[in-house]
C-alpha cells in the first residue's frame, strides 16, 4: 500500500456539498443506520444496496477488476496445472502471492499454478460475483481469509459450498463460523472439531477437541488461541498414525505458511498442499521448506535489521542510529500494526508515516500483532522499561484502521479501553483505504466507503479513538 499526504479528511469530516451539510462520509441518517448494524456479523444495510450511488467506482464497492489479478503460466511444458483461487478483505497478500505463483511458473519442472484473487467487497458486483463462481466451479484449491462480512460470507459459502467436493483442497483462515466450516483437506475439516477423539479409534479427545471446547467457553481470544495452537499442535500431531492426525497438522502447517505471508512461505503453502491434495500431484517428490515464523507480537521499523520483542533491545537499536539525532525532549510516538503487511512485503504505506514522524523529529515505537487483539503489544511495548509503570510514548496511532481489539471480525471494546485507560494517552485511528481505491475515494459521492465507515470510523471511536484521518490508499494499479 502507497503513503500519500491527502490533505483534509474527505469522507471523515463535516463537509458541505451542493449546500448540504455530511459528516461521517455519509448522510447523517445513513450513519446512524449503519451504527445499528455494524456490529458482529457485520450486515449491510439494505438501503444503501439499492442507493442509485451503488454502482462501480460510485463509492458501494470498488470497480477494481479481478482478471487483472490473474496469473497463468506461459508454457504447461507437459507439467500438471494447479488452479488456485483466493478471496481475502484486503489486497497485502497479492503481491506475495504473485511473486510465489510466478517463482513457481519459472523453476518448477513438476507443477505450474493459475491463481486468481478477489477482494472480498469485489463480490458485491454482479459481474465479478458471476466470474467469482466460474472460477470456484475449475479450481483445484480455494483460499479464503478475513471473511467477516455477513451478506459476503453467504455468497462464499453458497459458491464453495457447492464446489466443495470437487475441490481438491479448501483453505479458509480465521473468518465467519460457517466459512471456517468450508475447510477441507483430506480426511479433516474444521466442522469435525470437536466432534470426537483424535485417533483413529476414539478414545482420548484430540488437541483439536480440547481447544474447539476450550473456545466455546470463552471466545474472546479465539485468534490469539489459535496462533498459540498454531506453534505447539504440529510437533504433536506429526508423531500420531491417524490419517485424520496428518491431515489436522497440514492445517495448522498451512495456517503457518499463510500467517508468515512472504513469498517463500506461500510458494510452500501452494506445493505443500498440491503436493498432499491433488491427485495428479501425489509422490511428485516436491522440494517444500518448513514454515517461517514471525514473532506474534513485537516491535518493527523499516531500518531495522529484525523484528524486536523487547522494547530495550528495540531502544539499544534505535538510540545508537547514525542516520538521525533526536532532541532530548522528542516526543515518543506509539504505533500500531498489523503483522500481515509486514510479513508479506506491503508496508510502504507504514514506512511513509515512520519517516514523516522521524523527519519531523519524533522517535516512534510501531509495534504489530499477527491476531486480532492488538491491546497486547499496547501493554508490552508502551510502558517505560525501566519498569517504573509509566507511559513510554506519548501518544498511541492506530495504522489498522481497525478497533483495537478484534480488528475487523467482533469488538471488545470494554477490553481495549482498560488497556487505553491504564495507558492514559491520547489514541488516534487512522485509515488505510481498504474498500476503495484512491482515486474512487477521491471521486465519490459517498467518501470513504460505507462498510469502511462502520469497521473504521464507528467502531474504533467505541474504543475511544480520536480523528478519523485518511492516511493511505492504493491507486488502481497497486489494488490489482
Amino acid at each position: 500500500m502507497r503513503s500519500e499526504r491527502i490533505k483534509g479528511r474527505r469522507g471523515t469530516d463535516q463537509e458541505e456539498k451542493g449546500g448540504r451539510k455530511r459528516e461521517g462520509g455519509i448522510d447523517r441518517k445513513p450513519f446512524f443506520l449503519l451504527q445499528k448494524n455494524f456490529l458482529s456479523p457485520l450486515s449491510f444495510p439494505s438501503f444503501l444496496l439499492s442507493n442509485p450511488l451503488s454502482t462501480p467506482g460510485g463509492g458501494l464497492f470498488t470497480s477494481t477488476d479481478p482478471e487483472t489479478r490473474r496469473i497463468s503460466p506461459s508454457d504447461v511444458r507437459g507439467r500438471v496445472k494447479l488452479k488456485v483461487v483466493y478471496v481475502v478483505l484486503e489486497a497485502q497478500y497479492q503481491s506475495a502471492l504473485g511473486v510465489a505463483v510466478k517463482k513457481i511458473n519459472a523453476d518448477n519442472d513438476k507443477v505450474c499454478v493459475e491463481i486468481i484473487g478477489y477482494l472480498l467487497e469485489e463480490l458485491r458486483d454482479p459481474a465479478s460475483y458471476a466470474a467469482f463462481q466460474v472460477d470456484v466451479a475449475s479450481a483445484n484449491i480455494f483460499i479464503g481469509s478475513l471473511i467477516f462480512i455477513e451478506e459476503l460470507a453467504e455468497k462464499i459459502v453458497e459458491t464453495v459450498g457447492a464446489a466443495r467436493d470437487s475441490l481438491d483442497a479448501c483453505l479458509v483462515f480465521p473468518s465467519m463460523p460457517a466459512v471456517m466450516k468450508l475447510n477441507k483437506l483430506g480426511t479433516f475439516s474444521l466442522a469435525q472439531l470437536g466432534a470426537g477423539g483424535g485417533g483413529a479409534g476414539g478414545g482420548k479427545a484430540s488437541p483439536f477437541a480440547e481447544f474447539m471446547r476450550a473456545q466455546r467457553k470463552n471466545n474472546d481470544n479465539f485468534e490469539e488461541s489459535l496462533l498459540k495452537l498454531v506453534r505447539t499442535l504440529p510437533s504433536v500431531l506429526k508423531y500420531l498414525p491417524s490419517e485424520k492426525a496428518q491431515d489436522a497438522r497440514n492445517f495448522v502447517t498451512s495456517l503457518q505458511y499463510w500467517l508468515g505471508g512472504n513469498a517463500d512461505n506461500l510458494e510452500n503453502l501452494l506445493l505443500n498442499v498440491g503436493q498432499e491434495y491433488v491427485p495428479a500431484l501425489k509422490g511428485a517428490g516436491l522440494s517444500i521448506a518448513d514454515p517461517a515464523v514471525f514473532p506474534d507480537v513485537g516491535i518493527w521499523h523499516p531500518l531495522a535489521p529484525r523484528m524486536f520483542e523487547d522494547l530495550k533491545e528495540y531502544l539499544n537499536w534505535y538510540d545508537t542510529r547514525s542516520d538521525l539525532q533526536f532532541a532530548a525532549d522528542s516526543p515518543v510516538v506509539g504505533l500500531v500494526l498489523q503483522r500481515s503487511h509486514l510479513v508479506t512485503g506491503d508496508e510502504g504505506h507504514y514506512s511513509g508515516v515512520v519517516s514523516e514522524l522521524e523527519a519531523r523529529g519524533a522517535r516512534v515505537v510501531p509495534v504489530f500483532a499477527g491476531g486480532l487483539d492488538f491491546s497486547s503489544p499496547v501493554k508490552r511495548f508502551f510502558y517505560d522499561p525501566l519498569g517504573t509503570g509509566r507511559a513510554f510514548v506519548g501518544c498511541v496511532v492506530s495504522l489498522t484502521g481497525f478497533a483495537l481489539v478484534g480488528g475487523p471480525a467482533r469488538q471488545d471494546a470494554p477490553k481495549a479501553v482498560e488497556a487505553l485507560k491504564k495507558l492514559n494517552v491520547p489514541y488516534l485511528c487512522s485509515l488505510p483505504l481498504v474498500f476503495q481505491t484512491t482515486e474512487e475515494w477521491l471521486g465519490s459521492e459517498l467518501g470513504v466507503h460505507p462498510v469502511q465507515v462502520a469497521l473504521q470510523v464507528a467502531l474504533p471511536e467505541l474504543d475511544g479513538a480520536l480523528e478519523p484521518i485518511v492516511f493511505a490508499g492504493r491507486d488502481s494499479a497497486t489494488v490489482s
